[in-house]
């Protein structure tokens, strides 16, 4: 590996994915989403880039384990239980895979994001 190999994320030119979630999963708002992937492992389970959203709800269920650095707007994750966290820019947390809930973007989101996904057994 050379130093050439290392991704500045400044310097990406990772064309952005758009989507939404899936209809079933969608409980408010029209919540499309943009990902630029710009490092993926060669095992596949390693990830890493930047996630955009709009204002919306839709449910979550995390295989993968996720470090999140919010950039920009501000959302609320909201646990089975109902229990909230509101996250806004400057805001850095794990969610860990097993996290069921919902994601709730209430002013327009980006955030840099980094996922790890376990190996199925």
């Amino acid at each position: 590996m050379t130093i050439e190999q290392i991704l500045d994320f400044a310097h990406a030119s990772t064309a952005p994915e758009y989507y939404h979630p899936a209809p079933e999963k969608i409980l408010a708002g029209d919540p499309e989403q943009s990902v630029r992937n710009h490092y993926g492992s060669p095992c596949g389970q390693f990830n890493a880039g930047i996630w955009e959203g709009a204002v919306g709800q839709w449910t979550v269920s995390y295989s993968e384990h996720e470090y999140c650095e919010i950039l920009e707007g501000v959302s609320v994750l909201r646990d089975a239980r109902g229990n909230a966290k509101t996250v806004r820019a400057g805001d850095r947390f794990v969610i860990p895979a097993g996290f069921e809930g919902t994601w709730e973007v209430l002013q327009a989101c980006r955030k840099v994001y980094v996922i790890f996904e376990p190996a199925a057994h």
